[in-house]
């Protein structure tokens, strides 16, 4: 049919999405992404409007594909917020050990290119690392004693935690040492709940 597009636009996204993740947004050239798509410029600008947009369509399926994955995670232990936590880790442990993707974290690289970003794209990863947040948040609410401030504290730090993987991973920092960090943080979980059970108070 006329006009018609003769490639899978997913499969393009995906292979776009990865050189991002590899490079970073800097160094990842419309010369690079037609590489990896097999598609000319034309074609990359018909289908997905310019480097800034493409680059913000590869931000959303990330965070749509690992966001997924964090969710059905945290949902495992419904009410056991240290056990969630683990659980959470777990998903950015395996996607680190996993060789058939690109090192490190789309989000965690793109945020240490915010200079490079114009505002929308570095708008898109804050909403992101946002969503990421609640996540964690919500996982943490059955927590005794904890709330308010403390509540958003502590989702935060477990976040920051969770994208420091990705930068210590890029760094050559072993497994072992990675999953320390993980299981430390989850600690930080585990006595605040400890405590609050031990004093019957916040």
């Amino acid at each position: 049919m006329a006009g018609r597009k003769q490639f899978d636009v997913d499969e393009a996204l995906e292979r776009s999405m990865r050189v991002f993740w590899e490079r970073g947004y800097a160094d990842t050239s419309l010369d690079l992404l037609g590489s990896a798509t097999g598609l000319g410029r034309g074609s990359l600008y018909g289908t997905f409007g310019s480097k800034d947009t493409l680059f913000r369509k590869c931000l959303d399926r990330y965070g749509a594909t690992y966001g997924e994955r964090y969710e059905r995670a945290l949902a495992t232990h419904p009410g056991d917020p240290v056990r969630a936590m683990r659980a959470f880790f777990d998903v950015t442990l395996e996607r680190i050990a996993d060789a058939s993707v690109p090192d490190s974290c789309l989000l965690a690289q793109s945020a240490a290119q915010s200079a490079t970003l114009d505002a929308e794209s570095q708008g898109r990863i804050r909403a992101l690392l946002g969503a990421q947040r609640e996540r964690v948040r919500a996982a943490l609410a059955p927590l005794p004693g904890v709330g308010g401030a403390e509540l958003d504290d502590l989702a935060l730090y477990l976040v920051g935690v969770n994208q420091s993987l990705a930068v210590l991973s890029r760094a050559g920092t072993s497994p072992a040492e990675l999953s320390a960090v993980a299981r430390i943080a989850c600690g930080t979980v585990a006595t605040r709940a400890a405590a609050v059970r031990a004093t019957g108070s916040p």
